[in-house]
């Protein structure tokens, strides 16, 4: 009968936002226009910190990567989300549930990282500003930037091989609207206490390490600015670090909703909008904040415009 029971799934059914028909269509509409801002904000973030003179200095090379790894984890959920809006069949292949899976981890646990290099970098230009270039220096960059993606990489790729290679009872409906851990967890016969426990150390780990960092850095800074004479250069100060320590307190907050509930009040449908909110809002939110925060890029946007007008003409 335990034989019986196991069964080798081809794809999974994906529960999505909403069961409600008459939302399906204002939802589709609403989330293709947030994911399309996303993609326009991001990729633009990306080309526009390449290719302007004045945006190459280590600040914006982590936001570049934090532009490119925002794209990456709402193209991995994004579009998969749009379709099941529009169709009855709300199934995803065995295969591509796992990749999904896989390229989130990398994606969300890069973020943490990312943002924590960029809160030392604001440390070290503030703090440090005579030893800044020497400090974040091209290779440190890399760096800082090369053992999250390494690290990630690693913790995506144990975590979706320990579940994928695990027993499945035949039931294969997922409570969310993309292959997560926690729901898939759900539908596994077999014991899942070890993987529970790598989620659990891991991601405990990776919020409290990264935002250790970002809060020891700000302690820092808050220091140094408040020993500083010059009321203008506290202002200058605040504002070179006033973008990111938005997008920290925004992603953090939304994290800490979700993994930091008691496990009496927890469910799936508080997941979902946690999810929604750091899968396709917060992507579409830090081109935004960055834009309109940051003079130097509003003035490589301004320029980039006037070429194109140029062109145009």
């Amino acid at each position: 009968m335990e034989n019986q029971n196991l069964s080798v799934l081809s794809e999974f059914i994906l529960l999505g936002i909403t069961d409600r028909p008459e939302l399906q269509a204002p939802f589709f509409v609403l989330f293709f226009l947030i994911y399309v801002a996303s993609m326009v904000g991001n990729l633009g973030m990306i080309i526009l910190t390449k290719l302007d003179e004045r945006l190459q200095t280590p600040m914006y090379f982590f936001l570049r990567h934090l532009a490119f790894i925002d794209f990456g984890y709402s193209t991995a959920v994004g579009p998969k989300t749009l379709v099941n809006f529009v169709t009855n069949n709300n199934t995803i292949p065995y295969n591509w549930c796992a990749i999904q899976l896989s390229l989130f981890i990398f994606f969300i646990i890069s973020e943490l990282f990312v943002l924590s290099a960029m809160a030392y970098d604001r440390y070290v230009a503030i703090c440090n500003p005579l030893l800044y270039t020497v400090i974040m220096s091209q290779k440190v960059c890399w760096v800082l930037v090369t053992i999250p993606y390494l690290f990630s990489a690693f913790l995506s790729l144990i975590t979706t091989i320990k579940i994928f290679i695990s027993s499945f009872c035949g039931h294969n409906v997922i409570s969310h609207f993309y292959c997560d851990s926690l729901p898939l967890l759900t539908l596994i016969c077999s014991g899942t206490r070890d993987i529970e426990l790598i989620i659990l150390i891991f991601s405990a780990f990776n919020l409290v390490s990264s935002l250790s960092v970002v809060l020891v850095s700000y302690i820092f800074i808050l220091v140094a600015i408040l020993r500083m004479n010059s009321a203008e250069g506290r202002h200058k100060a605040f504002s070179t670090c006033g973008s990111h320590l938005t997008v920290v307190v925004i992603l953090y907050g939304t994290l800490s909703f979700m993994y930091i509930q008691p496990k009496s009040s927890h469910s799936f449908e508080n997941d979902k909008m946690a999810s929604v909110f750091y899968t396709l809002i917060i992507p579409v939110l830090n081109p935004i904040i960055y834009s309109l925060r940051n003079k130097e890029v509003k003035g490589a946007l301004q320029k980039l415009w006037k070429n194109f007008s140029k062109v145009c003409v």
